[in-house]
């Protein structure tokens, strides 16, 4: 496994038109990560993409759909795809928030606490039904997931790296969820909802999986290593000061809507830039393109917007707004996306 990966610029290489080699080092691991989490979760390609995005870029992602289409399935795929520690916390109405970040014990013999750490203390934490536990200690996760620490008792404690928070949550109309805090919304790097299969792949997951399901056998296919490795590797990706400011006035754009009473924070325009240097690395480019940006759009911004009364009685829909900003906010033309 590659140790450090670096995506240099194409001109470096000669001049011609072949990727560096970082990228090739990047797709074939995403290849592998996907190969592995397309035995489970079968005919969804682009659920697969948008959490390989997640990954690349640092960040947590949220899936939320009805029960019973694979948001557990998914997260443990990933999980068990990479060589690295990982928590599963089942969030329930009774959990505390020492429950998940840890907590400080008396040691008699010692005369001291001592701190026990948590399960937030791993690489990768699966939060399973994250909206069935109270707000209280949903907000146990603000500061891990914003700066991968935990403070308890007025001590700091590092979190590993690299870190990532998959949640699953039910819609919130479903019995016993809670909504999550807009904070808590915001820390998520992306949501995306999985959906219904179509007919053919659930006809081959009850071919395949009606017996024994794929994540019993599913072996890890790269290491926390390299994975931190890729995640510097998509930080080196050319991200132009006209696409910079394209995700900016997207951004902007979101808090003019009246059909919105809460826009964009700034935090989400770190994670739009973030998530299209990530689709630039896994499209074979170290540059990113207005395209890179657009494809991550919803994903990234949707659920992180809050309509007006007035638009919910209208049933409007986050994820359509962003679509009418991509049709009217203006695209950059004709700049060299690598000056």
């Amino acid at each position: 496994m590659t140790p450090e990966v670096q995506l240099s610029d194409a001109s470096s290489a000669g001049g011609d038109d072949t990727r560096p080699p970082g990228v090739d080092a990047l797709h074939s691991t995403i290849q592998r990560i996907t190969a592995n989490i397309e035995q489970v979760l079968v005919g969804k390609p682009e659920v697969v993409r948008v959490a390989l995005i997640t990954l690349l870029s640092e960040g947590h992602l949220l899936l939320e759909d009805v029960p019973g289409v694979g948001k557990t399935s998914l997260a443990k795929a990933l999980a068990r795809s990479i060589d690295c520690s990982v928590s599963r916390i089942q969030f329930t109405p009774d959990l505390l928030p020492s429950d998940i970040t840890g907590v400080s014990v008396y040691n008699r013999r010692a005369e001291n606490f001592e701190f026990r750490s948590g399960p937030v203390f791993a690489n990768i934490v699966v939060g399973d039904e994250i909206n069935r536990a109270s707000p209280k200690t949903q907000s146990a996760l603000l500061e891990c997931m914003e700066e991968h620490q935990v403070t308890v008792d007025g001590e700091t404690y590092r979190l590993r790296e690299p870190f990532m928070v998959i949640a699953t949550q039910n819609p919130v109309e479903m019995e016993g969820t809670y909504a999550l805090p807009e904070a808590q919304r915001d820390r998520f790097s992306a949501r995306v909802s999985i959906g219904y299969p179509d007919a053919a792949a659930e006809l081959e997951m009850v071919a395949e999986h009606a017996v024994q399901t794929p994540l019993q056998e599913l072996q890890p296919v790269t290491d926390a290593t390299e994975v931190a490795a890729l995640q510097r590797a998509v930080q080196q990706v050319h991200l132009s000061r006209d696409l910079r400011r394209y995700a900016v006035d997207l951004v902007t754009a979101t808090r003019q809507l009246p059909e919105l009473r809460l826009g964009a924070s700034p935090r989400s325009t770190l994670q739009l830039v973030r998530a299209g240097r990530a689709q630039a690395a896994i499209a074979g480019r170290n540059f990113v393109v207005p395209d890179d940006v657009r494809s991550v759009a919803v994903p990234v911004l949707a659920h992180r917007l809050v309509l007006t009364s007035e638009a919910r009685a209208a049933r409007r829909s986050t994820a359509d707004l962003v679509k009418q900003l991509l049709t009217r906010v203006p695209v950059p033309r004709g700049e060299d996306e690598r000056d």
